[in-house]
């Protein structure tokens, strides 16, 4: 059973950075302007819907994996062990990532198709440069997790 979790986590994990760094690659890659708004028009609402199910998979299956390996019980009574600090770190970098995630969303589904402002565009694409930073971030410590186990 929890081996069937982790390969769901894991392939949640993939879609989701991914799709990140498809979306990134396509903001430096495509210099025209207008075929960038393009992309983005058409891409935008449906990997906002793709991401919401990915990112939603990725905190059941780490919730159930967060209890079924103990982890709570290790922050609980050994919060100074490794794996207890990594483990914060990485839950933290996960709600970040999250919050992030929630402000790029909001922006992007009410300003689709139409004018952002300088403030909206700052924003989402500072959200975005953050989304992208912390999926490889948070790779790196699900990979010591594992490493700890």
């Amino acid at each position: 059973m929890i081996q069937t979790i982790l390969y769901i986590h894991i392939l949640s994990a993939t879609a989701w950075i991914g799709g990140s760094l498809l979306l990134f690659a396509l903001g430096i890659l495509l210099r025209d302007r207008e075929a960038q708004k393009s992309v983005y028009a058409h891409l935008g609402p449906i990997y906002g819907y793709f991401e919401t199910f990915w990112l939603t998979l990725l905190w059941a299956t780490g919730l159930v994996m967060f209890s079924y390996f103990g982890i709570d019980d290790v922050m609980l009574h050994a919060p100074s062990s490794d794996l207890a600090e990594v483990m914060s770190v990485k839950l933290l970098l996960v709600v970040l990532l999250t919050l992030f995630t929630v402000i790029h969303m909001i922006i992007a589904f009410r300003t689709h198709t139409t004018y952002r402002t300088p403030l909206q565009n700052f924003i989402s694409r500072g959200s975005s440069m953050m989304i992208f930073l912390l999926n490889l971030i948070i790779l790196w410590y699900a990979i010591d997790i594992r490493n700890l186990l």
